[in-house]
Formats: structure tokens, C-alpha cells, sequence
């Protein structure tokens, strides 16, 4: 998702220490998500398009009217500001490869008396991720199976647009094969509408990774990727345990390529498929 720059402030505008410390409590409380010190130029890249909407002037007077303030709208656009939802279809080709070659066979194979596949993008964004999953599972044909994607994340104007399964040239450019786009898109004025065929296979909803999970699941797999990139180690050791619990047996877990359940979660055991890892529940 694109993001404002930000002007150079001057010494009378720069964000205060001191309101650079509540920001980091607020946004951490609210999120999970860590902000080091130093990362002046996210807050402001992220923030100063809200401190322009609610016509003032600096980060802190942004600061102080969230201290005042009991708007819930507010507080969560300054949260949901503060995530990062750069994604595109079939993301890392190692990983889908392994998908489509591996992982989705052996699952198919696995739940053939039962004909039911249930899978959970943890970490949606606008929804390229589920619908690409959604893709190679149709590509198999599976006709009388039923599937179901469920697609989160905790910023709910992205995922409306996912949602929506509207996208514009720029971003079916970005990972998708014109095979698919033909097969499974239609055009909407300049956009590309996601069709009827793919649509009813995925469903989205609003939820933080840090909320309880004991109505989730059991899936069968799930992607969380390059999201635990932004937590500090106990949060990421309580959500992948957390994720855990919501796994069926022998199923998987896909993770962001710099990330890894190693000194963090002993009960998952890594599996390879060429370049790409997954991790499996007993």
C-alpha cells in the first residue's frame, strides 16, 4: 500500500521524545506491532496524512488529541496506518511452487474420504495471498469438495477491498499469470473483478493474531507470512502457539522466508519442499 512522504520537519515540528514514547506504547498496546527507536520517518510517513485529514498542524498536537480524544475511528486508523499490507499474487514463487507441486496434493490426497479443505491466510492484506490459494486449489478440479479460505488481518479498510476482489491493472500485473487473470477475472471499467468461480471459495474478516483463537480451525493449513517479522519474541511465541491449536493434525504452517518457529515454538517440525519451508503439527 502506498504511503505519503513525509516533509522534513523542523525543530519546531519534530515529533517530541516524549510523545515518541506514547506513540510506541499506544501502537504496540493496540497492535502488537514494535516501533524502535529512530523511526521517525515511518511515524511520519505513516501518520502525517491523518494529522493533515484532522486539519493540525504536527505529530503532536496528532498525539495529543489521541490522549484526549475517545473516538474509536481515530484510534484505529492511526493503528491500522501503522501496518504494512505490500502483497501481490502467488508471493514467492518457491512457496507457491511448493504449494501447487507438494503441499495441496498430498492435502487433497490426505482429506479425499471427507472432500472438505479449510485454509486460513493470516495475514491477508488485500486478499492476493487467499485468492491465489483459491486459484491453484480450482486449477485441480475438486468438483463436490468444499472449500473454504478464510482470510484476516487487523486493518479492515484493506481487507473491504479484499472483499471486494477488485483490483486495479498495476496489481494483477504483479505475480499473476494472464492465464489466470483470463480464466478467473473479468474486466470492471480499468479494474479486473475477481469472478464467481473463485469469490464464494474465501471469506474475510477483521482479527488481531493476538486475540484468542479457540473458535478457529481446524485447518489444514495456514500462511502467516511476514507479519511475526514485526512482533517482539514473546508475542510471536504466543501467536504461533495460539496458531497451533487451530492446525489439524499433520497439517502445515507457511511462514515468511525470514521467519522461523526455531527458539520460539519447539512442538512444530520443519518440513522442506525445494527452497521452501513449511511446519507441521503432530
Amino acid at each position: 500500500m502506498q504511503t505519503a512522504l513525509a516533509e522534513k520537519p523542523n525543530a519546531s515540528t519534530a515529533i517530541t521524545a516524549d510523545n515518541y514514547s506514547y506513540l510506541q506504547r499506544y501502537i504496540y498496546q493496540e497492535s502488537g506491532i514494535v516501533i524502535d527507536l529512530g523511526k521517525n520517518y515511518l511515524l511520519e510517513s505513516r501518520l502525517l496524512p491523518i494529522v493533515k485529514q484532522e486539519n493540525l498542524a504536527t505529530l503532536n498536537d496528532l498525539c495529543s488529541l489521541l490522549r484526549a480524544t475517545a473516538s474509536p475511528a481515530l484510534k484505529s486508523r492511526v493503528v491500522e496506518s501503522m501496518t504494512t499490507n505490500e502483497t501481490l499474487f502467488f508471493r514467492d514463487p518457491a512457496v507457491f511452487g511448493a504449494l501447487q507441486r507438494h503441499v495441496l496434493p498430498q492435502l487433497v490426497e490426505a482429506r479425499r474420504a471427507v472432500k472438505r479443505i479449510s485454509i486460513w491466510s493470516a495475514a491477508a492484506s488485500s486478499g492476493q495471498e487467499a485468492y491465489s490459494v483459491a486459484i491453484l486449489l480450482r486449477e485441480m478440479g475438486l468438483e463436490g469438495w468444499r472449500i473454504h479460505i478464510l482470510g484476516t488481518d487487523l486493518n479492515q479498510q484493506i481487507l473491504d477491498k479484499a472483499a471486494a476482489g477488485r483490483y486495479l491493472q498495476i496489481e494483477v500485473n504483479r505475480g499473476l499469470p494472464a492465464k489466470h487473470l483470463v480464466r478467473y477475472f473479468n474486466r470492471a471499467g480499468l479494474d479486473w473483478q475477481i469472478n464467481n468461480d473463485i469469490r464464494p471459495m474465501v471469506t474475510f474478516q477483521r482479527f488481531d493474531l493476538r486475540s484468542s483463537m479457540h473458535t478457529f480451525g481446524p485447518f489444514d493449513l495456514v500462511l502467516c507470512r511476514n507479519v511475526l517479522i514485526y512482533f517482539d519474541v514473546e508475542t510471536k511465541k504466543q501467536i504461533l502457539g495460539s496458531i497451533r491449536q487451530t492446525i489439524a493434525p499433520g497439517g502445515l504452517l507457511a511462514l515468511g522466508a525470514a521467519e522461523t518457529t526455531i527458539n520460539l515454538d519447539s512442538a512444530y517440525t520443519r518440513v522442506s519442499y525445494g527452497q521452501a519451508a513449511f511446519y507441521q503439527v503432530p
